[in-house]
């Protein structure tokens, strides 16, 4: 996949030349394989904050009070915040999630992400979405015991996102030519087949062409990076209270993208 991306409208063209002639050749029944990580490499992933009501129901779950009386801090707001992701710890459509030993509140972040197909330095947010190469799920697995020890002390996320397998995405990246509008997009989140978040992604407070600009402010990026939308509101346990037992099956429903299925086991 990163040939095809670096390759760009060159890869493209022989892609589709081959397809066309030779279509038994290049298509094959998804029944009959196993659906990797799409990007089995990326060059780096970074997550965003970019639902504020995420954040607000989190918070006001967390302390007994209405959604709307929640006030984030002004930066949120004002920039796409990020954290790095550990890009090797990938999973892919139906892989099993085996959750760390030192944790017991197994949540589900339900996001979604786009592909850069150029990279660049400084670019305008006028002119970002023309990087993109395509978009896909993500689920940004969540060990919300240790995540809430860790961020009390001051030092930001550790072990509470960095395991085996806490990033998955997939099942396939659809090319941007392929979405008319990505903030069109609903999105659905299930457990053991009962939806336990809805969202739509034009609530997204700052967009990927913002996420764009402002990363690549004094950073070059690069082709094959992923930029994660963040959790849309009711997208988590945190916010809804339905978190992940041993043996669940989460669901997560991107209209225009597809869903991504993964089972969590001890």
């Amino acid at each position: 996949m990163l040939s095809i991306i670096d390759g760009g409208d060159e890869a493209r063209q022989q892609i589709d030349d081959v397809s066309h002639v030779a279509p038994d050749v290049a298509c094959v029944d998804a029944d009959q394989v196993r659906l990797l990580p799409p990007l089995p490499d990326p060059r780096q992933i970074r997550d965003f904050g970019c639902f504020p009501d995420h954040f607000r129901n989190a918070r006001a779950r967390r302390d007994g009070v209405p959604p709307a009386s929640v006030v984030l801090p002004p930066i949120m707001l004002e920039r796409p915040l990020y954290y790095l992701v550990n890009r090797l710890a990938l999973a892919g459509h139906d892989d099993d999630i085996a959750w760390p030993a030192y944790s017991h509140v197994r949540d589900y972040e339900l996001e979604f992400a786009c592909i850069l197909g150029r990279g660049g330095c400084d670019i305008a947010a006028s002119s970002a979405d023309t990087h993109i190469f395509g978009y896909t799920i993500f689920n940004d697995f969540s060990a919300r015991d240790t995540q809430a020890e860790e961020v009390a002390s001051g030092l930001g996320m550790s072990k509470g996102k960095d395991f085996d397998r806490a990033n998955s995405f997939g099942p396939w990246i659809v090319t941007a030519d392929e979405l008319t509008d990505p903030y069109r997009l609903d999105m659905v989140a299930r457990i053991n087949g009962e939806e336990v978040s809805r969202g739509r992604t034009e609530t997204m407070h700052h967009r990927f062409a913002d996420l764009i600009a402002f990363t690549s402010t004094a950073t070059t990026l690069h082709a094959g990076e992923m930029l994660c939308s963040g959790t849309v509101a009711t997208g988590c346990g945190l916010e809804t209270g339905c978190f992940l037992q041993p043996g669940d099956t989460i669901e997560l429903e991107v209209s225009g993208i597809g869903t991504l299925r993964n089972k969590v086991v001890s």
